[in-house]
């Protein structure tokens, strides 16, 4: 085993053993362990040289996770509208004012049209995102 000559292992191996890191299968055991990076986090520039050894570890486990089980699915640039607007609790009136016409929001909202360059900057500010998720 290679190891950091300043690494103290009994200090980190107790680390390890209260944590207890592995593989994450699931939901819950992906909350728990962000919770205890969260925590980590939380000491800032007081970390250990072991709890940061730790703190790297769930990183590893947390991220390969998130790839596994939270990947973004492709959306077409109205799909995304429409998610931006449920995640922010929007209706179709909320747009309007953006394009000042009903008919020209409900037919970006259901991709009856196109989203232009200078509509996807419209949405990228109201929605403050970057606008180049709504350009295909």
């Amino acid at each position: 085993m290679i190891a950091n000559a300043n690494l103290d292992l009994k200090t980190y191996s107790f680390l390890l053993l209260e944590t207890t890191p592995k593989i994450i299968e699931n939901d819950e055991e992906y909350d728990y362990f962000l919770s205890l990076a969260e925590d980590l986090l939380e000491k800032g520039q007081s970390k250990s040289l072991e709890e940061k050894s730790l703190l790297k570890l769930l990183v590893l486990l947390i991220e390969e996770y998130e790839e596994k089980n939270f990947q973004l699915k492709a959306s077409s640039p109205n799909e995304l509208v429409k998610h931006l607007m449920q995640a922010k609790d929007l209706k179709h009136k909320d747009l309007i004012p953006l394009f000042n016409s009903s008919g020209y929001t409900s037919d970006i909202i259901n991709g009856k049209r196109p989203i232009s360059v200078d509509v996807a900057k419209k949405l990228g500010k109201f929605f403050n995102v970057d606008p180049a998720l709504f350009v295909f």
